[in-house]
């Protein structure tokens, strides 16, 4: 305690007096930027190094430290001073003793930044990123962040991974459920929400916590689909795809910046010089600062751009890569070539500066232990609340795919349910991948939701039917997905025969989506379809839910089910938000943010694909050939992005575009022509017919969601901007065109009107 009281009358002499936390008080405030550069002027050159390493949390810091050398070597390093920030250091206890050993005995005590990956909640369970994109809602994506973040700084972490905002077409890529899809529009509003939810209106707050948007850039275009490989994609798709999310979330004023793995022309992300100086912190004004991934200085060295570790850091500190995330790069190797003139301090200076503003930014130097608070813990983690705002969010996510005859939603009174599939018994799977701290085991089942939905009267009964996925399931080990086992068939069809209705759920295990699961065939594993086919023989009322990660090639599915719902994995809440969907508490409002395929070899697939030489048509049996399509697969989507039906029904009229100085004014009117209230999302697309680079078929521009009564109508307008219209050359200039261009609005990617309007800009 002594060493701390000393360290607050340092900091009282040099800096003054603590300022209350503010909703001023952000990493660009002047008052901090004075502090950074006073605290800066007492640092040694190894001090300031120190700040830009980050260590993983090797083990319990509540306990003693473990002999090995690893560990000793960490402990020491930190009471010296000589680490910035570490990762996985869980518990508002554990982190309290890891403070302690930086604070209380380093020579400025300087607090520690304990980050972790909160990527869709830390105790509580919220649907996946891809399936929150899902919802189109702004208010959905920022109140999910707000519940991790509040359970994340309960549990003493300051910092979350999160959110991934990579713009993906590829269904064979794991981390597509990380993402918000394949639109560089709709991933930018909710790059925004969640970088609001999760930082609050203050970073002072001790219930907001730094977010971070991942990863810098283009690591979404993996070659194949194939996680961490090449990336080789044009200036226009960096600039037009890849670029707006994460611009959208410095301009939300995002914390920091991470690195991606991938190479792209050539240089390895995270020594990008271009990426990092010229467009972020150039171009930008970005004042946060930027993190490795995990080892990513390091793995130049494999990827062949740098020739040993301390090339590696020479690379990356001098590219603008502010903070080393497990390489031990900069610990080692940044004195060194500092003192050869390899790197310039004034490098060194500036991504000091950037760490220690976040530290003031959130309050630490005020307080080092404001999140350590053990009580706040045990009341937040699963609160009632924080359950109830992950069921709200997850009824959102929920997209209608099929609904004939009306089959939804089911009468609460049912006679008897039948509910089939590993899947559908599970509490694990729902809880999906990048899972934080949630407990195994710990989901509502699809089963548990019905059981609790229907009345007392009717017969709810279960039989597993396939088994998809046995032995260990983890974030680390390969999945062991079952080729076929039949022997629960007889069973699933016995039930299905005698019931009124069946719901059956397909789909995937969790695991196999996420970091490093990117698969080749993206169609149901084991016999889930040909069980499925079975029990449809038998009866006809089959209601299908599909958990998953990722769009999958679904054809036979949505051809022969009379009713799907896209479930996802939805979180804690899930059985019980898909039962709200199903028996009609909720009526389903969520649209795809993918593309679904026909098949697999369409992947990459995304709906604002350009025009050629040759342009796709429908006309899958023309009997043309030399058109671009496929000989033995249509060419479209199954799904189109922007789908998702609703048990109401909606029409549009009316729709007119005028044009207006640099821009356009769109109205149509939207009629529920149903009997039961219901939310449509309306979406405005846009076509540059003639530009001097191509552009897309048709690319999200705008889109409002909002309540239309039944049997009421709305009128809704977009005012669209010269934003809207215009697109990035090279060089990375923004500008819009005068001439020709389509202006289509509707509820999906796919069935749309259309109006060409003139105009000038």
């Amino acid at each position: 305690m002594t060493k701390y009281l000393s360290l607050a009358i340092i900091i009282s002499i040099i800096f003054g007096s603590c300022t209350p936390a503010t909703e001023t008080n952000t990493i660009s405030d002047k008052t901090i930027s004075y502090k950074v550069d006073s605290l800066m002027s007492l640092m040694t050159l190894a001090e300031k190094i120190g700040q830009t390493n980050m260590f993983n949390g090797t083990w319990e810091f509540t306990g003693p430290i473990p002999a090995d050398n690893s560990s000793q070597e960490k402990a020491e390093q930190i009471k010296n001073g000589m680490v910035g920030a570490m990762i996985n250091v869980l518990s508002a206890k554990a982190t309290r003793e890891a403070q302690k050993m930086a604070v209380e005995n380093s020579r400025l005590g300087i607090p520690l930044l304990f980050g972790y990956d909160v990527i869709h909640g830390y105790k509580t369970m919220l649907p996946v990123p891809l399936a929150q994109a899902a919802s189109w809602s702004e208010d959905a994506a920022r109140q999910g962040a707000e519940i991790a973040a509040r359970e994340a700084a309960s549990a003493g972490q300051h910092w979350t991974f999160s959110p991934m905002i990579d713009v993906s077409r590829d269904a064979r890529w794991g981390r597509i459920m990380e993402s918000a899809g394949e639109d560089p529009y709709l991933s930018s509003v909710m790059a925004r929400a969640w970088v609001q939810g999760y930082q609050g209106k203050s970073l002072a707050d001790p219930v907001s916590i730094a977010a971070c948007a991942k990863h810098f850039a283009a690591y979404g275009f993996a070659e194949a689909g194939r996680d961490y490989n090449t990336v080789d994609i044009s200036d226009q798709t960096l600039y037009n795809v890849v670029f707006p999310p994460f611009k959208a979330a410095s301009d939300a004023g995002v914390a920091t910046f991470m690195n991606a793995f991938n190479e792209i022309n050539g240089v390895p992300a995270t020594g990008s010089t271009f990426l990092q100086r010229d467009i972020l912190k150039g171009a930008w004004g970005f004042e946060g600062f930027m993190v490795s991934d995990w080892g990513s200085i390091g793995e130049m060295v494999t990827h062949g751009f740098a020739r040993d570790n301390k090339h590696a850091a020479e690379l990356a500190m001098n590219a603008g890569s502010d903070m080393d995330m497990e390489s031990r790069a900069y610990e080692r190797e940044l004195e060194g070539l500092i003192t050869e003139g390899k790197v310039d301090i004034v490098a060194l200076d500036d991504a000091v500066k950037r760490i220690l503003k976040l530290k003031y930014a959130l309050g630490l130097f005020e307080d080092p232990y404001r999140y350590c608070d053990e009580q706040r813990e045990k009341e937040t983690l699963l609160a009632v609340e924080n359950l109830q705002g992950a069921r709200e969010i997850a009824r959102k996510t929920m997209v209608l795919f099929k609904n004939e005859n009306n089959i939804l939603p089911l009468s609460k009174e049912v006679k008897s349910v039948a509910v089939i599939g590993q899947l559908a018994g599970s509490k694990d799977i729902p809880l999906g991948n990048w899972r934080g701290q949630a407990v195994t085991n710990s989901a509502v089942s699809l089963l548990e939701g019905v059981q609790s939905a229907v009345s007392d009267q009717s017969k709810v009964a279960f039989a597993e039917g396939y088994i998809l996925s046995t032995g260990t399931r983890d974030f680390i080990h390969e999945l062991d997905i079952q080729p076929g086992d039949e022997s629960g068939f007889a069973e699933a069809i016995r039930l299905a025969k005698s019931s009124e209705v069946v719901i059956m759920a397909v789909g995937e295990d969790c695991f196999q989506t996420g970091e490093g699961r990117s698969q080749a065939d993206i169609a149901l594993k084991g016999n889930q379809q040909q069980l499925l086919m079975e029990v449809l023989k038998v009866n006809k009322n089959v209601i299908v839910v599909l958990m998953n990660g990722r769009p999958l090639a679904i054809p036979e599915v949505m051809d022969q089910a009379p009713a799907i719902i896209e479930a996802w994995f939805a979180g804690s809440e899930a059985g019980n938000a898909i039962a709200d969907v199903i028996f009609g508490d909720y009526n389903p409002s969520g649209k795809l943010p993918v593309s679904f395929p026909h098949h697999v070899g369409q992947e990459p697939l995304h709906y604002d694909r350009k025009n050629t030489g040759r342009p796709v048509t429908n006309d899958f049996d023309s009997g043309l050939v030399f058109w671009s399509h496929y000989t033995d697969a249509p060419t479209e989507s199954l799904l189109p992005f922007g789908f998702g039906l609703s048990y109401s029904t909606f029409e549009y009229s009316n729709f007119s575009v005028t044009p207006k100085e640099k821009g356009a004014t769109v109205t149509v009117d939207v009629t529920n022509s149903s009997k039961i209230d219901g939310t449509e999302t309306v979406q405005v697309y846009v076509r540059d017919v003639v530009a001097t680079v191509t552009q897309p078929v048709k690319r999200l521009v705008d889109f409002q969601q909002m309540e239309v009564s039944a049997g009421e109508t709305r009128k809704v307008t977009f005012d669209l901007s010269e934003e809207d219209f215009g697109f990035y050359h090279k060089n990375y200039d923004f500008y819009a065109e005068d001439g020709v261009f389509d202006v289509m609005i509707g509820g999906n990617s796919r069935d749309l009107q259309s109006i060409g309007v003139t105009l000038s800009f």
